[in-house]
C-alpha cells in the first residue's frame, strides 16, 4: 500500500488530481489505500459545465431514453463489480456488507430504469391530470405539469454506503434530466471514485451529467441558484450547518436532508419467549448491530421490550453476539468487519463512554473481543456492544446520543402507551420496527409511531419469509424521516423523480392544454379522418385522432345472453320487481356488457398495427344503461409512449393509451375509461 494511488475529481468531463494530499487508511490494517489530491477545484467551472453541457446532453434525451441508459449503466456496473468488491473491503465491509452497497446500488438503477420505462412519457413533460374544467361551457380548464428544473443537483453523501448512497440520489435526478455533482465523504471516497470511473468508462454517461468532487466543497454552495437542489446524507449536526447556508436561504434552493437517527425496535406485549416472533426480534436486532458494523443510518439504536422479557432478550442477544466472528473481511467465516475509519473508531468510543453514564454494559470488548487477521491491531475494529438503560425516561442517554457503530441499548416498558412514549423520545427517526403477532396491536401502535418515523417495519412469522429487514431502504418506498432524521424524503418510486422536477399549473382551453401536455384533454378539438385510428402505425397516429362510432340499442336479450355467458345473474339485471324498487327504478345492463358493447362498436376487426389490449385504467360506470337505451362510443388517441421495445417476433412497437367515452341517446356519459394497446411501428 506504500504506492497508494491519488484519487481524482471528475470535473468538466476530465480527471483532475496529480499531487497527493491526505492519506486514506484501510479500516482493516491501517495501511494507506489512497490519497486525496492537492489541487484546488474550480467550482464555477463545474457548475457552468453542468448547467450547459449537462443540461444539453440530458435534454437531448427523453424520460424513456434516460431510463434505458440507467439500465445499461446498471448492467455495466454488475459486469465489473469485482473491481468494486476488492476495494470496498478496505472500508471494513464484509462481502455481504458490500453487496448492499454495490449490487444494491446497481439494483436501484434497475428499479428506476423500470419505473421510468413503465410510468413516464416519451417526452420531457409529465401531465399530472386529469384536467379540471374551470368554466361551465367547457372552454376553460386547468391542469398540472412537471418539467425539468433546468438546474443542477449537488449530492453530498455519507461514508457508510459510498456507492449506493451516490446511486440512490443519482438515479432519480438523472431521470429528471438534472445533472449531478457528487461529493462523497472523504474517508471512503476511494470506493466512490472507483464506481464513477466505471460509469465514465462505460461510455454511457451523457456529457456533463455526472461530476465528482474529491475533498471539500469550498464555495460550491455559495454559487447555486434557485433552480438547483442540494441533497445531504450524514449527521444531523452537519445537516443543520449546511441547511442555513446564506446563499441557499436567500435563493430558496431546495435542501433535502437524510440524517442519522435513533431508530428503534419494539417487541410487543403479545410476544413471549416461546414464540417464533421473539427469535425474529432478537435476530433482527443482532443483524442491525453488526451489518456494516452498525454504521447504517437505519440501524437499531434503541431496543424497546416488555419489562418481563428484558432479561430473556438480553440473554439471547448476548449469546448471538458471543458467537459473532469479527476480523478481516477477506477471511472465511468473518461476519463483521471494521468501522470505516479510525476517526469513526474514536468517535464511537467517545459516544459509548457518554452512554455508559446512564446505562450498564451487558456485552462488549471485555467479553473476548479478538478480531482475526493479519495487521488487524492497526485496524478500526470495534466490539459489538449491548447496553441496558438504567432509567429509560431519564434525560440524555440512548434517546439523545448516537454511537454510529455496533452499539444498541435495551430499555424496558410496562404497557403499549409507554412503548409509544419511549419510541417518540427519539425525536424523529428514519425507521422503526414492531414485532407482534396481533394485527390489533399493530393497528393501535402504527398510527402513533408513523407521526415520528419515516418507515414502519412490522415483522411476524409470515412477513419474515420475504422481509428485506428493518435496515433496508427500498427504491419503491420512501426513505427519510421527520425531526432528528432530517425532515427529508428520498426514493419512494416516482416520488423521488418528481422531487427533481418543477410543478406548474397550466390554464387554458382544452385544445391548448392538449397541445402543451401532448395528451388528449376532454373537450379539445379532435381529429377525425376516414382512416380508423386502429389502422394507423405508431408513428402515423396523432394524439387527438378520434373515432365516433355508430349506435347500438340495448335489448333485453343482451342482458339475458350476457348473464348466461358471464354467469353474472345479479338481481338488478334480471329481477324486474326488485329493480323497480331500487334507486334506478328499472332493470339495468351489466356494466361489463356496456364495456364489451363499446369495444364491439370501436374495434377494427381486421389484422392491423394494433397488436393487443393489455390494460384498462380509470374505469367508471357513470350512469345506468337500461333496456331500450342507445349507446355509442368515442375513441380518441390520448397518449403515445415509445419504450423502445419490440415484440417477441422482433417488430418494433409502442404503447398507445386511448380515451373512451360511452354516451347514451341523450349524450349523457354512461362509462369512461382508458385502454392501453401495443401498436407496431412501420419500421
Amino acid at each position: 500500500m506504500s504506492n497508494a494511488p491519488i484519487l481524482q475529481s471528475f470535473i468538466g468531463d476530465r480527471w483532475i488530481g496529480q499531487q497527493a494530499a491526505q492519506a486514506l487508511r484501510s479500516a482493516v490494517n491501517g495501511q494507506a489505500v489512497a490519497h486525496t489530491h492537492e489541487e484546488a477545484l474550480d467550482f464555477a467551472e463545474a457548475i457552468q459545465h453542468a448547467r450547459h453541457q449537462g443540461q444539453q446532453s440530458l435534454m437531448a434525451l427523453d424520460f424513456q431514453q434516460r431510463a434505458r441508459c440507467l439500465k445499461a449503466l446498471a448492467l455495466y456496473l454488475l459486469e465489473h463489480k469485482e473491481r468494486l468488491y476488492e476495494i470496498s473491503r478496505h472500508t471494513g465491509a464484509t462481502r455481504a456488507d458490500s453487496w448492499i452497497d454495490i449490487e444494491g446500488g446497481a439494483g436501484t438503477l434497475f428499479a428506476y430504469a423500470g419505473l421510468g420505462g413503465r410510468e413516464l412519457p416519451s417526452g420531457n413533460l409529465i401531465h399530472e391530470g386529469p384536467a379540471t374544467p374551470l368554466g361551465k361551457a367547457g372552454h376553460f380548464a386547468g391542469t398540472h405539469i412537471l418539467v425539468p428544473r433546468g438546474g443542477l443537483a449537488v449530492h453530498i453523501n455519507a461514508f457508510n454506503f459510498p456507492i449506493w448512497g451516490m446511486l440512490e440520489k443519482f438515479a432519480p435526478s438523472f431521470l429528471a434530466a438534472m445533472p449531478c455533482i457528487i461529493k462523497p465523504a472523504t474517508a471512503t471516497s476511494y470506493v466512490t471514485e472507483a464506481a464513477v470511473r466505471l460509469l465514465h468508462e462505460s461510455g454511457l454517461l451523457p456529457a456533463g451529467s455526472l461530476q465528482l468532487i474529491i475533498g471539500g466543497t469550498g464555495d460550491l454552495l455559495d454559487q447555486l441558484q434557485g433552480q438547483d437542489m442540494v441533497t445531504f446524507t450524514g449527521s444531523a449536526d452537519t445537516a443543520a450547518k449546511l441547511r442555513v447556508n446564506p446563499n441557499l436561504i436567500r435563493r430558496s434552493v431546495p435542501f433535502n436532508a437524510e440524517a442519522d437517527s435513533l431508530n428503534c425496535a419494539i417487541l410487543a406485549t403479545d410476544v413471549t419467549p416461546d414464540d417464533e416472533e421473539f427469535e425474529l426480534f432478537v435476530r433482527e436486532v443482532a443483524r442491525e448491530m453488526t451489518v456494516k458494523a452498525g454504521q447504517k443510518c437505519t440501524a437499531i439504536r434503541r431496543v424497546i421490550v416488555p419489562a418481563r422479557h428484558l432479561d430473556a432478550v438480553a440473554e439471547r442477544l448476548r449469546d448471538r453476539l458471543a458467537r459473532l466472528v469479527v476480523g478481516d473481511p477477506a477471511l472465511e467465516g468473518v461476519k463483521m468487519g471494521a468501522l470505516a475509519s479510525h476517526t469513526q473508531q474514536a468517535d464511537v468510543a467517545e459516544r459509548l463512554q457518554a452512554l455508559l453514564a446512564t446505562s450498564d454494559l451487558l456485552f462488549g470488548a471485555r467479553d473476548g473481543f479478538a478480531p482475526r487477521g493479519e495487521g488487524v491491531q492497526e485496524g478500526a475494529f470495534f466490539a459489538p456492544t449491548l447496553l441496558r438503560s438504567r432509567d429509560p425516561h431519564a434525560p440524555g442517554g440512548a434517546h439523545d446520543i448516537e454511537a454510529f457503530g455496533p452499539v444498541s441499548t435495551l430499555m424496558s416498558y410496562d404497557d403499549l402507551d409507554e412503548a409509544l412514549a419511549l419510541a417518540a423520545r427519539g425525536q424523529g427517526s428514519l425507521v422503526a420496527s414492531l414485532v407482534t403477532r396481533d394485527p390489533q396491536v399493530a393497528a393501535r401502535l402504527v398510527p402513533g409511531m408513523a407521526a415520528l418515523h419515516g418507515r414502519l417495519h412490522i415483522l411476524d412469522r409470515e412477513a419474515a419469509v420475504e422481509s428485506t429487514g428493518h435496515g433496508s431502504p427500498l427504491p419503491l418506498l420512501k426513505h427519510g424521516g421527520p425531526g432528528r432524521a432530517g425532515g427529508g424524503e428520498e426514493l419512494g418510486g416516482l416520488r423521488a423523480v418528481k422531487h427533481y422536477l418543477q410543478r406548474a399549473a397550466v390554464q387554458g382551453s382544452p385544445t391548448m392544454l392538449m397541445g402543451v401536455t401532448g395528451e388528449y384533454v376532454r373537450g379539445a378539438t379532435v381529429i377525425e379522418t376516414e382512416v380508423h385510428p386502429f389502422r394507423r402505425h405508431f408513428e402515423d397516429l396523432r394524439v387527438g385522432e378520434s373515432l365516433l362510432t355508430h349506435r347500438r340499442t340495448v335489448a333485453e336479450a343482451d342482458l339475458v345472453n350476457f348473464g348466461c355467458l358471464s354467469g353474472d345473474h345479479f338481481y338488478m339485471h334480471f329481477d324486474e320487481l326488485a329493480a323497480k324498487q331500487s334507486q334506478f327504478g328499472k332493470r339495468i345492463a351489466h356494466g361489463y356488457f356496456v364495456l364489451s358493447a363499446a369495444a364491439g362498436l370501436f374495434v377494427s376487426p381486421g389484422v392491423g398495427p394494433v397488436l393487443a389490449n393489455y390494460g384498462l385504467d380509470s374505469l367508471r360506470f357513470v350512469s345506468p344503461v337500461g333496456i331500450g337505451d342507445t349507446i355509442r362510443a368515442r375513441l380518441t388517441c390520448k397518449r403515445k409512449i415509445d419504450q423502445g421495445k419490440a415484440s417477441p417476433l422482433g417488430e418494433p412497437q409502442g404503447v398507445v393509451a386511448w380515451d373512451v367515452e360511452v354516451t347514451n341517446q341523450d349524450d349523457v356519459l354512461v362509462a369512461s375509461y382508458d385502454i392501453l394497446t401495443l401498436v407496431t411501428k412501420r419500421g
